[in-house]
């Protein structure tokens, strides 16, 4: 598959042929959801936590006689039925949300994202990240320069472009991280992708293993 280059003007630069073992696969939209709902559920913390009536403190005594008061027998006011109470099978902090995927699985679900990103036009190479300073006003330039009809971008950085990083790292509307790491969540996340290419040499690594 063949692809646009831009440079840090937004005008095209050449073209770039893409591996069709990543870049132009079949896209089947179970094998993405499959992959997405388990990443998403391995990112979950688990922070809601209740407590039972062993764990809730007072309620020590008994709060009434248990016979002669014509009311009903109770042994603590911590019980789950009184106001401030024990919860009886509440969230516990304990749990865990963990899925686990395959490999070849999770591989496979990215590909067809960057497949799907590429045939839609949502994919932009750029030449390279050397802009004269690491402003972050340069890099919202470049990207209002690119014909680009998106509004949300994953900026997917190579191993020696760390300033693009601190460049882009503060913008709402912009996501961050390394060309090597992308994932099913990401690309889902955003609109379009924005790649060196070195970036793209990196991610063509990456999936193209077969192990």
């Amino acid at each position: 598959m063949n692809i646009k280059v831009y440079n840090l003007e937004g005008k095209e630069a050449g073209s770039l042929e893409l591996k069709d073992d990543v870049f132009n696969v079949k896209i089947k939209p179970e094998v993405v959801h499959e992959v997405f709902t388990a990443q998403s559920a391995n990112r979950r913390e688990s922070w809601a936590d209740t407590k039972t009536k062993g764990e809730v403190r007072g309620g020590g005594k008994k709060p009434w006689a248990q016979k002669g008061t014509g009311r009903a027998r109770h042994g603590s006011i911590r019980s789950p039925i009184w106001k401030g109470g024990g919860v009886t099978f509440g969230p516990l902090s304990v749990r865990n949300y963990k899925s686990k995927i395959n490999k070849k699985t999770r591989r496979l679900a990215t590909k067809m994202c960057l497949t799907d990103k590429a045939q839609s036009a949502a994919l932009w190479v750029v030449e390279n990240f050397s802009f004269a300073e690491p402003k972050t006003k340069l890099f919202v330039n470049f990207i209002k320069s690119l014909p680009a009809k998106q509004k949300s971008f994953l900026l997917l950085a190579g191993k020696d472009e760390k300033n693009v990083v601190r460049m882009s790292n503060n913008l709402q509307k912009v996501s961050v991280m390394p060309a090597q790491d992308v994932n099913v969540v990401e690309l889902m996340k955003n609109q379009a992708v924005i790649v060196s290419q070195a970036g793209i040499g990196e991610i063509q690594k990456v999936l193209s293993k077969k192990d």
